[in-house]
C-alpha cells in the first residue's frame, strides 16, 4: 500500500556546514560482528550504526550504509538472524551514508520513508551523493553509479509496522532536527529507541543549515523522552540508554545559556564559539570532539533576540 503525500517546500543545504564523516571512521560496515541490544533488537556498529529489528513474521532494518557494498554486507548479517520471508527497510534522514545502500538489499525489500525526508531525498539526494563522492577514492567507488527507487510506502507523521510475535515498531517524523525529515524508530516492546542524529553518545549535534535550530532540536528530546526508552541506538557514537536524552539535552542547556550570555555582552559569534569551546571543554572533559560548538553557537545567535 503505497500512501500518497503533500508536496512540501525544501530548501537547499549548505554543504560547507556539513559535518558527517568522523575522524578515522571506516566506511566499510563490519562482517560477522553483530550485537545484541535487547530481545529483539540487534546492531552493526560501525558508520553508521545499523538497527535490525527482528519479528516473528518481519524484520527491519534501520540505514543501509554507504552504497551497495554496505547494503549487501547488512543483507548477509540480517540473513543470519533471522529468516523471515517479509523485509521491512527505512531510513533516519536522506544522507548517502544512512540511504545509499538501499540498491544493495534484494528486490524484495519493502522501503518506507516518510514524506519530508523523502522529499528532501528528491530535491537534494543527489547533490549530496556527489559531495560525498568528491571527499575520498573509496566513497566514489561505494557510491558510483547508485540511483536511488521511490519507496515503497510513504507516510505523513508516524506509522506502526507489526512484525510478529508482539514485536511492533513505530516510526515517527515529530519535525526538523539534523535535518527537515529525521525519522526516528520506537521499538516495542523491547522499549528500545533507534535515534537517528539527534540522540548521540557525547557528540555535538550537527545543525548544518538554517532547517536545524537549537529550539527545534531541544523540542525534538521532548518528544523522545516522552516514549520512555530503556535502550537507545544512536546512528553515530556508542550505544546507551535512555539517559543519552538528558546528557544531550544538558550539553545543548548550556552551550546554549554560555551563547546567549556572550551575545547579550556584545561578543561576535564567531569569538563567542571559541570562547565556548573551553568553558564546555571544562564542563564536558569526556566529550571527544567539540569542533562543532562554533556552528551551534551560530544556531543560537540567530534565533537568539
Amino acid at each position: 500500500m503505497r500512501l500518497k503525500h503533500l508536496i512540501l517546500a525544501v530548501g537547499m543545504i549548505t554543504l560547507p556546514a556539513l559535518a558527517m564523516a568522523q575522524s578515522g571512521a571506516s566506511v566499510i560496515l563490519p562482517e560477522n560482528s553483530i550485537t545484541r541490544v535487547s530481545d529483539h533488537v540487534y546492531a552493526i556498529l560501525g558508520f553508521p550504526n545499523i538497527a535490525i529489528v527482528v519479528g516473528a513474521r518481519a524484520t527491519l532494518v534501520v540505514d543501509t550504509g554507504m552504497g551497495p557494498r554496505n547494503g549487501q554486507i547488512i543483507t548477509r548479517e540480517v540473513e543470519k538472524l533471522s529468516k523471515n520471508h517479509v523485509l521491512y527497510l527505512t531510513t533516519t534522514h536522506y544522507h548517502p551514508e544512512h540511504a545509499a545502500g538501499e540498491p544493495g538489499f534484494p528486490p524484495r525489500t519493502i522501503l518506507i520513508r516518510n514524506a519530508v525526508q523523502q522529499q528532501e531525498m528528491e530535491a537534494n539526494g543527489q547533490q549530496m551523493i556527489d559531495l560525498f563522492k568528491s571527499r575520498s577514492a573509496q566513497n566514489k567507488e561505494l557510491l558510483d553509479g547508485v540511483v536511488l527507487r521511490k519507496p515503497d510506502i510513504i507516510f505523513d507523521n508516524q506509522m506502526k509496522l507489526d512484525l510478529g510475535g508482539g514485536v511492533t515498531a513505530r516510526l515517527l517524523w515529530f519535525g526538523a532536527g539534523h535535518t527537515k525529515g529525521d525519522q526516528f524508530v520506537f521499538v516495542e516492546p523491547d522499549s528500545a529507541l533507534i535515534s537517528g542524529d539527534i540522540v548521540e553518545n557525547k557528540m555535538v549535534p550537527g545543525m548544518p543549515n538554517d532547517s536545524s535550530t537549537v529550539k527545534g532540536w531541544l523540542a525534538l528530546l521532548d518528544k523522545v523522552e516522552a516514549l520512555k526508552p530503556r535502550y537507545i541506538v544512536p546512528d553515530h557514537g556508542s550505544l546507551g540508554d535512555g539517559s543519552l536524552i538528558q546528557q544531550e539535552r544538558a550539553f545543548i542547556t548550556d552551550l546554549q545559556t554560555e551563547a546567549i550570555q556572550l551575545k547579550s555582552k556584545g561578543v561576535s559569534s564567531e569569538e563567542a564559539g571559541k570562547i565556548v569551546i573551553e568553558t564546555l571543554k571544562v564542563k564536558y572533559p569526556d566529550w571527544p570532539n567539540l569542533n562543532g560548538v562554533p556552528n551551534v553557537v551560530r544556531r543560537v545567535y540567530a534565533e537568539s533576540n
